[in-house]
């Protein structure tokens, strides 16, 4: 049987509990296509969720083209963004169209959801995204660092609202340069609660070899930051805005 992330408990408390990250970038992100002339035409989303950053981007006269691997996720974008295009996929392997821009906000390209996912692929998905883009076209997208947790210790937590409780174990492997993250949900349905477990690894990178790649694949004046516009990212991560020449 196929695995599943983000399947349908876990995807409706992320849409209506951590919002926080998509909503609080927008702004930012539409600045930067602002501030490089790409006032129109299409955006793909790679990594859409539940299309909370689709739909700053429609109400911005952009179009959008979203992919995620959930299925739940897509249902709930599709939904939010009825005016939107939304595709169930792997960012690593679905046919990017044409487009202005490419964005993929919240750590999307370090999971390891893909069996395949390595640092070819990150290149060859780098690649794909460089000849997708118009000329003057830009690629936005932020990545997770080592740093969020102490090496050799476990960081726990959990969050409690009032249909659903999540809790959440993170690990940092340096050797394999690997986050893990446990999360347990609990979600009620009806008089009772329903509980469910996903494991996400993530690849962490550094952004200086994340720059190195965009340059090797034909990206000029690549810019590294901690924020999208006011909105400062969490810890340990970097965003990047990718220029393909005009």
């Amino acid at each position: 049987m196929k695995e599943e992330w983000y399947k349908e408990d876990l995807a409706y408390i992320h849409d209506v509990g951590f919002s926080d990250y998509a909503l609080k970038s927008a702004p930012g992100i539409l600045e930067i296509l602002d501030r490089n002339k790409i006032r129109e035409g299409l955006v793909v989303d790679l990594g859409c969720g539940s299309g909370l950053s689709a739909r700053e981007l429609v109400k911005a006269n952009y179009r959008v083209f979203g992919v995620d691997i959930s299925e739940s996720m897509i249902d709930l974008a599709r939904k939010r963004v009825p005016n939107a295009e939304f595709r169930v996929g792997s960012l690593f392997e679905i046919e990017i169209p044409t487009c202005n821009a490419v964005i993929s906000i919240g750590e999307c390209i370090n999971y390891l959801f893909d069996p395949n996912n390595d640092s070819q692929m990150l290149i060859n998905l780098f690649d794909r995204i460089y000849k997708s883009l118009t000329p003057g076209g830009v690629f936005i997208f932020d990545i997770v660092e080592a740093g969020q947790i102490e090496t050799g210790t476990k960081d726990r937590g959990f969050i409690q609202e009032k249909d659903w409780v999540v809790l959440v174990e993170k690990e940092e492997d340096l050797e394999q340069n690997i986050l893990t993250r446990r999360i347990i949900t609990f979600r009620k349905v009806g008089e009772y609660y329903r509980r469910d477990e996903e494991i996400h690894r993530q690849q962490l990178y550094k952004g200086a070899d994340i720059v190195k790649v965009l340059l090797q694949v034909g990206f000029q004046n690549v810019e590294t930051m901690h924020n999208y516009g006011e909105y400062k990212l969490p810890i340990a991560r970097a965003a990047f805005i990718a220029r393909k020449p005009a």
